[in-house]
């Protein structure tokens, strides 16, 4: 079977989400990959349908996965092509990044790998989340959001940068809010299993102990991401 006769044709190449969707890591949708908010746009990668699945790349952050042929329903003809727009005075736009996380955090929530959309986020969806709430678009993971930020040392964090974590390379991402502390939505097994604060020390709870050891890096969001 062919999407072309699952789906109309977009004279944009687009199409626009009429609800959330789930995208997975490969075309068996056995592992989540990211999600699709209301509102967003994705293009068709191919043509073929494989294992009830088809390739798609979301417009915002050019992220791809597999979505179930049975949420085709759910889209529809974008009228115009996604356009990455410029972003100016993203240091104003703060306060707003900073109360969208404080408000997921206090709904209940849990971890969630892959996820973007509220309640459940995995580090980097609450990141590429909160900043897009306010028309600022992130990489999807949080590797790549290390790379796409203006580097600054430990020294110049300021509320709104990002701490980054891992080992052998970064695996985790969190909003600095001041005074050591951070916001972040971390797993069960060294984390919260969901949204909350902790502090960038040593020796003051167990979870900031975790990251504090895998520290890597922090960076401040100076652009949009455009492709």
């Amino acid at each position: 079977m062919m999407i072309s006769n699952l789906l109309p044709p977009s004279d944009s190449g687009e199409y626009c989400c009429l609800t959330d969707l789930n995208l997975y890591v490969k075309s068996d949708l056995g592992e989540l990959a990211t999600q699709c908010a209301k509102g967003r746009q994705l293009t068709i990668i191919s043509s073929s349908i494989v294992n009830d699945a088809v390739e798609v790349c979301l417009c915002e952050d050019n992220y791809s996965g597999w979505l179930w042929i049975e949420d085709l329903k759910y889209l529809q003809p974008a009228v115009k092509g996604y356009s990455p727009k410029k972003m100016t005075k993203i240091e104003s736009l703060i306060p707003q990044v900073i109360k969208f996380t404080y408000e997921a955090m206090n709904t209940p929530n849990y971890y969630l790998w892959g996820g973007t959309v509220a309640p459940n986020y995995d580090c980097s969806g609450l990141i590429q989340s909160a900043f897009a709430s306010v028309g600022i678009w992130l990489p999807r993971d949080s590797y790549q959001q290390e790379s796409f930020v203006t580097k600054i040392s430990r020294e110049e964090l300021i509320a709104g940068d990002l701490v980054f974590f891992g080992t052998n390379r970064v695996t985790h991402v969190a909003l600095y809010l001041g005074d050591n502390r951070y916001i972040h939505s971390s797993g069960k097994e060294i984390g919260n299993n969901g949204i909350a604060i902790n502090q960038l020390k040593d020796n003051i709870d167990q979870v900031s102990s975790n990251y504090y050891q895998i520290f890597w890096s922090c960076g401040r969001v100076t652009k949009s991401f455009s492709y």
